[in-house]
């Protein structure tokens, strides 16, 4: 982390057509919201996007998002210079960051654009587990440990989880 007077960090958050960006799967939302010196600063990064494929209704059922809301959404190639300027080189707070970093860098690989290293990733999950061993750790539970109000969360959401997630980060901090 950068010992600048201004610590800049991105919470990150992504919805995806499946688990496995080896399978074919890909993002479909992007969100993220900028932190400096621990406190959000409402600059933020979101994005929809088309994954050219057909959404399988396990994952629609999840996060809401359907085959024809995308259709008219850009490709990732599209948005990933804004994409990449926004996050530019700060740390990536994530909720399970193997997960975003995987689908993150398939696309990025595909497009021969370097890479999002994992080094860069503070994953929550890790935290919230080293803290809370044994306890629920994913976001909802940690909202609720947390007294943080979730009503808005009626399904996954990258923009929001984003926005939920920084709160919840705070607090483990």
């Amino acid at each position: 982390m950068s010992t600048s007077p201004m610590t800049r960090q991105i919470i990150l958050d992504t919805e995806t057509t499946g688990l496995e960006p080896a399978q074919g799967h890909r993002i479909i939302e992007i969100g993220a919201v900028e932190m400096l010196n621990r406190r959000l600063t409402g600059n933020r990064f979101h994005q929809y996007l088309n994954p050219e494929r057909e959404m399988p209704k396990e994952a629609e059922q999840i996060h809401g998002i359907s085959t024809e809301f995308l259709k008219d959404k850009p490709l990732f190639r599209i948005i990933a210079g804004s994409f990449l300027e926004f996050i530019s080189d700060s740390p990536l707070v994530i909720h399970n960051a193997a997960f975003d970093l995987k689908f993150l860098n398939a696309e990025l690989d595909t497009l021969g654009l370097s890479l999002i290293p994992s080094e860069r990733a503070i994953d929550t999950v890790f935290i919230a587990r080293q803290k809370f061993p044994g306890q629920p750790a994913n976001l909802d539970a940690l909202c609720r440990r947390f007294s943080i109000d979730i009503s808005a969360r009626t399904k996954h959401g990258a923009l929001l989880d984003a926005e939920l997630l920084a709160e919840v980060y705070l607090e483990l901090r």
